[in-house]
């Protein structure tokens, strides 16, 4: 196994780091849903290539709620930022439920916001996002208005244009933008899609975050679901399924939210816990809850979203200073 290290230690306005994307520059990019403390507005900063660390925007804010939760980012070929605000995650603030959006937001390098708009509002659990061929591809982690008869979980994959505007999301089966929806297994785990990625064939993988299994789907020409299938489970070395991230040799990187690792899968889906930590601070480079990984600089990249709690998961407390880890490959 590898041992991981210690990257960065990160500034008070940053209490729960979570997404990570790459600019035009290769400054590495860090989405913050600061959800640990309410008065932190969510920010999204930047590393250069020497790990210094600067604010670049706060999330424009939901005007009902006045805050953003931002999880998920990235970019398309002009640099335009996509965001997942996510503030129904924090179960504890009911009046923030359902008030998913996915954000389209044009930023200047000082951090200034040219524009931006919502194109998708009135989602439940919102979480990851990507870009491929001029569509948006997000993760809804769960969506309680769909009845399986089975009584677990369902969870989904929506598809939007950059050009749609203020979509109201029902989070329901008819959803016209919803593409494909799962079911999680797992009685003890009811948490559903989370870390989503595209593969240089421009195959679709999803991970089941409480299931931990990776599904891989193949689209069609207007980018709407072909066939699916589950493409690797294996509970011995992979628990759960956060961020995922695809290497230029096709290795997948998987964030084990619940088991404070990171699991590496070959292109023909053989799985690998590849380091792992116990419980802690996170002070000493250890995997302090990973959320999302990516690989940048030669290095693998972890962010440490030490926040949960719940029965399963190897992490007992939230502490501060919130911090990242890397791993050198």
């Amino acid at each position: 196994m590898y041992n991981s290290k210690l990257f960065a230690i990160l500034p008070d306005y940053i209490v729960t780091p979570d997404g990570m994307e790459v600019d035009r520059h290769g400054n590495l990019v860090l989405s913050c849903p600061n959800f640990a403390d309410d008065s932190v507005p969510g920010v999204v900063v930047r590393f250069d290539k020497d790990r210094n660390i600067s604010k670049w925007f706060e999330v424009p804010v939901h005007p009902e709620i006045g805050v953003a939760r931002n999880m998920g980012i990235c970019f398309d070929e002009d640099y335009n930022i996509y965001i997942v605000d996510n503030p129904g995650w924090k179960a504890d603030r009911p009046d923030w439920a359902n008030k998913g959006r996915i954000l389209k937001v044009t930023v200047d390098d000082d951090g200034n916001i040219l524009s931006w708009k919502t194109i998708a509002t009135g989602m439940e659990h919102p979480n990851g996002i990507k870009y491929h061929k001029g569509y948006l591809y997000v993760t809804e982690s769960s969506m309680t208005p769909v009845k399986d008869p089975s009584g677990k979980l369902v969870s989904g994959i929506y598809r939007f244009s950059p050009d749609e505007e203020n979509i109201e999301i029902t989070n329901t089966l008819e959803d016209k933008n919803l593409i494909d929806w799962y079911i999680t297994n797992d009685p003890d785990c009811q948490y559903g899609l989370d870390g989503i990625v595209f593969d240089a064939e421009g195959n679709l993988f999803v991970g089941n975050f409480g299931d931990g299994e990776i599904w891989k789907i193949e689209l069609d020409e207007k980018g709407l679901v072909k066939s699916k299938k589950p493409f690797a489970k294996d509970p011995k070395q992979l628990k759960s399924t956060d961020g995922m991230f695809i290497d230029k040799d096709g290795m997948m990187y998987i964030a084990d939210f619940s088991a404070n690792a990171i699991c590496r899968m070959t292109p023909d889906g053989k799985l690998e816990r590849i380091a792992e930590s116990p419980d802690s601070d996170g002070l000493h480079g250890e995997l302090d809850q990973p959320g999302e990984p990516i690989v940048w600089n030669g290095m693998l990249i972890a962010s440490c979203f030490d926040l949960v709690t719940d029965p399963g998961k190897v992490n007992t407390q939230h502490e501060l200073p919130a911090t990242m880890a890397c791993i050198e490959l």
